[in-house]
């Protein structure tokens, strides 16, 4: 079987392969060689595309992280019950196969790579945390969204990352109610600045 040739399908393909290969092996395992391999082009048209692994991750991330998008939706409207909205769709995604696989590997890779850490804090401030600030459209939006964007990220990492027995334990309808009420302190009470 030939390698396929440079076309926007291709693209998608090489994408594709990208995004499998970081969320299963994350950032430091992945390789364009095995990308390529796994996209069956060469690894020089993987260079062309995205010209480097950083730019393929950062591709790969933006692609694969559409999902966390679907946060901002909680943030629209009313901001009576934001916190449990917020809480349960970002346990939401976490918990579905697909998503909760992809959500991993970011977490993951921000740990254990400065240059993936790099790309994912400048993914999550462009695409959501400057986002939910601008729509919540209260006093202090950017701090009181990265105290809730880190509260969520703290989560996330003892639940699914670490899975430490008590918070891996707890139901997402117990987790919501415990974590919900300080998320919306965060977003819409008085804090002290």
């Amino acid at each position: 079987m030939g390698r396929r040739a440079g076309s926007p399908q291709t693209r998608e393909a090489i994408l594709e392969a990208a995004v499998a290969a970081f969320t299963e092996h994350g950032y430091a395992g992945t390789t364009i060689r095995a990308v390529a391999k796994a996209a069956e082009v060469d690894p020089a048209l993987v260079m062309h595309f995205f010209g480097s692994k950083d730019g393929l991750f950062a591709e790969a991330i933006g692609a694969s992280a559409l999902p966390l998008r679907k946060i901002l939706d909680t943030v629209e409207g009313r901001l009576d019950g934001v916190g449990a909205r917020l809480t349960t769709r970002y346990l939401e995604l976490w918990e579905d196969a697909e998503t909760g696989a992809v959500l991993h590997a970011i977490l993951s890779s921000a740990a254990s790579s400065p240059a993936a850490r790099e790309m994912i804090t400048a993914f999550m401030t462009t695409e959501l945390l400057q986002p939910v600030a601008k729509r919540l459209g209260v006093d202090h939006a950017e701090n009181r969204a990265i105290l809730a964007g880190s509260q969520l990220i703290g989560i996330a990492f003892t639940r699914y990352i670490l899975r430490v027995g008590p918070m891996a334990e707890l139901t997402r309808e117990e987790l919501v109610a415990c974590v919900a009420p300080v998320l919306q302190r965060y977003l819409t009470g008085p804090l002290p600045l």
